[in-house]
């Protein structure tokens, strides 16, 4: 079986209280924007849109800030104009770092990253170092204490899901990423509550890490993502429950 975004499941164990609202409001406003821009303001017609709105909504935006954030993307509203990149590099343990941005000054973005890569033993690689190794994919995480696992696996089996695992206390459910949607809303309608839904990348296989490159890792992880300018980042490690259990409670 191939691997599974780690890190996404890791940060919804920890729960998005650690997280600061204000970051995670600029992340989604950004993303609605550009979602809007490239696909349009419709959700029934937008894919990447209607999740940016699920997430926001998910995270308690108000309705208005999302309705101001489609009209910049479409162009309704004056906007700050985003690109979108990706940079690619390695962190502790030898893992893959592949890196989504969405920015208005490309050299100040990559030069944070770089910064932060080379202070915590990661570097930055060439373009197509890493994304040889991961595929996009939807990921729809279900709390596994609310619901039997077999009930799960075959709802989501029917409605056309890839992959179910058990993640701790998640079922991490994969999907094609234009059936994420609809997984999602077939789950919900057979009163399946859903934890949250996003589009990952999705590694071929993981790097298995000890105690040491393992909290190393994590708070690499942590730092990139507290840049604004990242949307997303993704890796192809994985930690034993065990030694997560240890840095947890240190």
């Amino acid at each position: 079986m191939s691997g599974h975004s780690k890190w996404a499941t890791i940060k919804r164990k920890k729960g998005k209280e650690d997280e600061k609202r204000g970051r995670i409001f600029t992340k989604l406003i950004k993303e609605i924007s550009q979602a809007a821009r490239m696909g349009g303001g419709d959700p029934e017609g937008n894919p990447r849109l209607r999740s940016a709105i699920d997430a926001a909504k998910a995270s308690n935006m108000p309705k208005e800030n999302i309705e101001r954030a489609i009209k910049k993307g479409t162009g309704e509203l004056p906007g700050v104009s985003y690109e979108e990149s990706v940079y690619e590099g390695y962190g502790p343990g030898g893992i893959a770092l592949y890196i989504e941005v969405m920015t208005d000054n490309k050299n100040r973005t990559v030069s944070e990253i770089r910064h932060v890569l080379t202070k915590h033993g990661g570097n930055m690689g060439e373009a197509g170092c890493v994304s040889w190794m991961f595929t996009q994919k939807g990921q729809i995480y279900v709390d596994a204490e609310k619901y039997d696992e077999e009930t799960v696996f075959l709802e989501a089996s029917d409605l056309g899901a890839e992959d179910v695992i058990t993640d701790g206390a998640l079922y991490v459910i994969t999907t094609a990423p234009d059936k994420l949607s609809a997984v999602k809303e077939g789950l919900l309608k057979k009163g399946i509550e859903i934890k949250d839904a996003e589009f990952a990348m999705q590694p071929s296989a993981t790097i298995k890490l000890d105690e040491k490159d393992a909290e190393k890792a994590l708070k690499l992880m942590e730092l990139i993502e507290e840049n604004d300018d990242v949307q997303r980042v993704s890796s192809n490690f994985d930690i034993d429950e065990e030694i997560m259990r240890k840095l947890e409670g240190a």
